[in-house]
């Protein structure tokens, strides 16, 4: 791998871990600390979310116009101040308040360095977006032990340790960055515009299906964030082993990359078969969970949940990455990233209100079926991209 891609490795670790230290224990702070129900938690949270939805959006298109260096900046500035302002005070409505910046800062960042990574790397393909999804997933293990521990002596220590690694990531965007060329449109010509411009279009609705999978996916997932999350702490598990199993999930996706590499090879070849075995793995996920009263059996259902996210997760933008014509990589990646927060933003809100007013078992109900239309929408897609390399387009199955 090039250097400048290991500097962004090295930059969404430290961002990821910044963020890892609150994210999953957010839902628990509002709930348990605050007082708040998880109807309002969830709508807070949807509040983040719709900021980082924004985001993505923005930042794509920064991306474009002004090149990855000054987008990622830019949202490392506003995550930055946000996290010292929720350091400072965290009661309810300035935690309210600073967590929205802080999902708009993020929400910039991401696909400015998913940008950036498929840009600096290209005839790396899907292992550029692999690497900086391990990176993500390396920041979750570390900043959610971490977190975990802090929080069982005191929230404040989790809300100084935030900010103290978002300074770090700070000094490394200002300085790793700089040097990094992820301006796809400076290197875009007239000529090629036009040329790729009907190929464009025609890509662009594939991935919109694609998309609409991920995003219901996604709802499913984050319930591990925010239902899930305060449920375990009803029924007797404690905040060390909740935070666990977020480690656990982290550190299985960055040691299991071999034995996915060779089952990639030999098994789950194309797109298609990646997303549907995925799928159906988070299917069974929630039906272990579901079942579960104890911290083995989450256990359990997490490490299943983990095993179906590494098929998924990394396989939409890598698409992104490879059908997008010069001068739309970011708005492509802001698009994938807008889905996933877009996922982010409405599972807590319907998660809590299912679970306030139907319960456990018909939220997991609920989830199984999204997930099935989720592969549906794989062989929707698949058809579409059919369609379109008979008329020469440019999806290529992931390798």
């Amino acid at each position: 791998m090039p250097r400048a891609l290991w500097v962004l490795i090295i930059g969404m670790t430290l961002n990821v871990t910044a963020s890892s230290f609150l994210w999953p224990l957010n839902t628990i702070y509002l709930h348990d600390h605050l007082g708040k129900t998880l109807s309002m938690a969830g709508l807070i949270l949807l509040a983040n979310a719709l900021a980082s939805v924004v985001g993505n959006l923005c930042g794509g298109g920064l991306f474009d116009k002004i090149g990855g260096y000054r987008t990622a900046m830019a949202g490392v500035i506003i995550t930055l101040l946000s996290s010292i302002g929720m350091a400072w005070n965290h009661e309810f409505l300035p935690y309210v308040i600073f967590l929205t910046i802080s999902g708009f800062g993020t929400g910039i960042v991401f696909p400015a360095i998913f940008a950036m990574a498929g840009t600096v790397w290209k005839e790396g393909g899907r292992k550029s977006f692999n690497a900086v999804y391990v990176a993500q997933n390396f920041g979750v293990a570390v900043g959610s032990a971490l977190g975990g521990v802090i929080a069982s002596y005191s929230f404040e220590y989790v809300f100084i340790a935030n900010t103290v690694m978002y300074v770090l990531f700070f000094l490394v965007a200002w300085i790793g960055f700089r040097g990094i060329q992820g301006d796809a449109a400076s290197q875009t010509s007239i000529l090629h515009e036009k040329q790729s411009k009907t190929t464009s279009n025609k890509m662009l609705i594939p991935l919109l299906v694609l998309c609409l999978g991920y995003f219901l996916c996604w709802i499913g997932y984050v319930q591990w964030q925010s239902t899930i999350a305060a449920y375990t702490q009803e029924i007797g598990i404690s905040l060390k082993q909740y935070s666990l199993l977020w480690t656990v999930n982290g550190a299985f996706i960055v040691l299991a990359q071999p034995l996915l590499a060779l089952v990639i090879k030999w098994f789950a070849k194309t797109l298609k078969v990646q997303l549907i075995v995925g799928m159906i793995i988070f299917i069974l996920s929630f039906a272990v969970a579901a079942r579960s009263s104890s911290f083995a059996g989450f256990m359990t259902a997490m490490v299943i949940l983990t095993i179906g996210e590494m098929f998924v997760w990394p396989a939409v933008p890598a698409v992104a990455g490879e059908i997008a014509t010069k001068g739309k990589v970011g708005l492509y990646q802001g698009i994938v990233n807008s889905t996933a927060t877009g996922g982010r933003m409405i599972g807590p809100l319907l998660g809590g209100f299912l679970v306030d007013t139907k319960g456990m078992d018909m939220m997991f109900a609920v989830l199984t079926i999204f997930v099935v239309l989720g592969i549906g929408t794989v062989f929707v897609f698949d058809k579409m991209q059919k369609k379109v390399n008979e008329g020469k387009g440019a999806i290529v199955p992931l390798k």
